[in-house]
């Protein structure tokens, strides 16, 4: 397949190069030559020198047979504008937009570019490897907007139900592993001791729905 990637920074070389390995052809766009120092002697794919949302350009590196377009350059709009052209000018299937603007993000991915929100994933990545233990998210949407997370239940919660979780905590239960196998709840099912309770939740308020998990249950 063909794949043209605007933006020869780490990440766009690293992807570049990772591509090729995988015998996709490569086009590489950035208006700096030198950065194109980062994909290495022994990269093979194009290098094309210009901006990565102008239609010649977009056609010298080859957008008119790609199967796929990566917009990963440093700047948010001139990302969207990129990923835009290629899925709406030149029908590209696959496009996706590096955007570090979380609050843009989730607009582009109601606009159908798919997107990878930088910075809540990066923080993800990080509390993961900083609390081993903690709550960093086990999923988030590429706009950063909602997040999936295993609840680090009191063991007060063993007993009561799915329903009181959700209204004590605010967020929706997902799912449950239990014994090893899945569970997709409902409103009445019974929380047991050693559940691993996994719920969905807007990502501004994983705090308070991990604080309350936590926390024991009110007394009837």
């Amino acid at each position: 397949m063909h794949v043209v990637i605007m933006g020869c920074g780490r990440v766009g070389a690293a992807l570049a190069v990772a591509l090729e390995r995988l015998g996709h052809e490569l086009a590489v766009i950035d208006q700096n030559r030198q950065a194109f120092r980062r994909l290495g002697a022994d990269f093979h794919g194009q290098q094309v020198r210009g901006i990565g949302f102008d239609r010649q350009v977009l056609t010298e590196a080859g957008i008119e047979r790609a199967g796929a377009f990566a917009a990963v350059s440093n700047g948010d709009n001139s990302n969207i504008i990129a990923a835009r052209v290629a899925r709406e000018t030149f029908g590209v299937a696959h496009v996706v937009a590096r955007i570090y603007d979380p609050k843009r993000a989730a607009v582009y991915e109601r606009l159908g570019i798919p997107t990878v929100a930088t910075v809540p994933w990066t923080t993800d990545r990080f509390l993961r490897m900083l609390l081993p233990d903690g709550v960093a998210a086990a999923w988030r949407d590429p706009s950063g907007t909602m997040a999936v997370l295993q609840l680090p239940l009191h063991e007060g919660w063993a007993g009561r139900t799915v329903g009181d979780l959700e209204a004590h905590t605010g967020a929706r239960i997902a799912f449950i592993v239990r014994f090893g196998t899945g569970v997709l709840p409902n409103h009445n099912t019974v929380v047991q001791a050693d559940d691993q309770v996994y719920a969905a939740a807007v990502s501004g308020t994983v705090t308070d729905v991990t604080t309350a998990a936590a926390t024991a249950p009110p007394s009837d």
